[in-house]
């Protein structure tokens, strides 16, 4: 009794590069689309139609919606010191400041 073998081969790598061109063609193109539009992979700190706000005192924060004015106990960040991503400049500095309730920025004991 005569027994077959059959090898199983790949196809061919020209048959494969044309599948891997377009998944990286897709991949590039999906890239460029969220550089262009503003889109950012970084986390934001308050979603779409709302701000930041900073709990007096304390390094406290909360999300207010756009249009109204901040929660009680809470304030707006100081124009030009508002925090936009988890991690930026601003993010990192309110980790060990805040804002007392005369409006006097100041370094939180204890943080860091």
């Amino acid at each position: 009794m005569r027994m077959a073998y059959r090898v199983h081969t790949s196809p061919p790598a020209v048959a494969r590069r044309p599948a891997r061109s377009v998944l990286g063609a897709l991949a590039v193109a999906c890239l460029t689309v969220a550089m262009l539009t503003g889109c950012s992979t970084e986390d934001a700190i308050c979603g779409g139609g709302e701000y930041p706000v900073l709990a007096v005192g304390t390094t406290g924060r909360a999300c207010a919606p756009n249009g109204q004015e901040p929660p009680k106990g809470y304030v707006r960040f100081p124009q030009g010191k508002v925090p936009e991503h988890v991690g930026d400049t601003w993010d990192t500095y309110w980790n060990t400041h805040t804002v007392d309730a005369s409006g006097k920025i100041t370094e939180v004991s204890g943080a860091g």
